[in-house]
């Protein structure tokens, strides 16, 4: 099933995609590291798809040989039948589990940069102005525009609070650029404001270097930056975002589920498979496969509703990957008592 729709899908793509390739100039190196990237990205994405198809193509012909009837009549039980197709579930989690955990991030990287560099030329990937942001408890920064490219941000204010939450001190900047070679951040017409009692102590330079805790790129992560953090690195971001009551929590928490979810989804669309298709029909393996394609699109319908509900709204990003599957266990044990009579 890969080796059949993955090459339709880069063909699909590149046919699609090819005049901005071309108006853009994109190395031809670059493209085939892209397309190398979007196999793993788009195959992994998929991968469950194709899990279910393949069980309902076996599973078909099987049945359409009256094979497993012969099995059950000669006293093996559905179960035992049912068997060898959850270890093959089980090995199939296994591998989605270390994709989508460890091997998926680091193609996402390479895959949604090409899209914004070359596909979507002068679109903006992450927010650019009015960026407010809490690093910690106690530090907030704020920068009215960014330039990711020149790691740039104009009106620059730091403000750290008390534990009394009263004002310790303020810096403000005309702009703020990170200088890579010296490892520090450069702010032009540098001010800062210390409270002390009734009394405030003023500081100005026209130019200061100086270190702050917090990254450049943190002031607005690239919208895409969830999907190409593995398991460790998700963790510790999601809650540093978390410390930072980012508005997008629900975005990066979603996506968590989502690669926690993926090999379950393996054993559900399996079992819904064997059921559907171990039972001999008069349209043979077509009925099957068209049951198995509805029921697939059906699946992602659902999938994508409710991440859109996660992402958009205060719905539950847990709620939002549990309903599905939920719905999806069910209707899967329903199918095999049935197949089972």
């Amino acid at each position: 099933m890969l080796l059949l729709f993955i090459p339709i899908g880069i063909m699909a793509n590149l046919a699609e995609q090819i005049g901005k390739m071309i108006d853009n100039e994109a190395p031809l190196n670059e493209i085939l590291v892209y397309y190398l990237n979007f196999t793993i990205y788009i195959g992994n994405l998929l991968l469950p798809i194709f899990l279910f198809l393949s069980v309902i193509f076996f599973t078909s012909k099987l049945a359409n040989n009256t094979e497993i009837v012969a099995i059950l009549s000669s006293g093996v039980s559905y179960g035992r039948f049912l068997r060898p197709y959850l270890i093959g579930a089980s090995l199939m989690a296994v591998l989605m589990f270390f994709m989508g955990m460890f091997i998926v991030p680091k193609a996402s990287v390479g895959f949604n940069e090409f899209i914004y560099k070359y596909l979507k030329k002068g679109k903006q990937d992450r927010q650019t102005v009015n960026i407010f942001n809490q690093l910690n408890e106690r530090d907030f920064i704020y920068v009215s525009s960014f330039d990711p490219a020149r790691q740039l941000g104009n009106n620059f204010t730091f403000e750290r609070f008390k534990e009394d939450n009263t004002l310790d001190f303020k810096i403000s900047a005309s702009n703020i650029r990170w200088v890579e070679k010296d490892s520090a951040y450069r702010l032009t017409n540098y001010k800062k404001r210390k409270l002390l009692g009734d009394s405030t102590i003023v500081q100005s330079k026209l130019r200061l270097d100086t270190l702050f805790t917090f990254k450049i790129d943190d002031l607005t992560p690239v919208s895409y930056v969830a999907e190409t953090k593995n398991l460790y690195q998700l963790n510790r971001f999601i809650k540093d975002q978390k410390n930072k009551g980012a508005a997008n929590i629900n975005t990066y928490i979603l996506v968590k589920y989502k690669r926690w979810a993926l090999p379950i989804t393996a054993f559900i669309l399996t079992i819904i498979a064997v059921a559907v298709s171990s039972v001999k029909r008069r349209g043979g393996m077509g009925i099957n496969l068209a049951f198995g394609i509805l029921v697939a699109f059906i699946f992602i319908f659902f999938d994508r509703v409710f991440g859109t509900l996660a992402e958009q709204s205060g719905f539950s990003p847990l709620l939002a990957v549990l309903i599905p599957n939920i719905t999806f266990s069910i209707l899967a044990l329903y199918l095999l008592q049935k197949a089972k009579r």
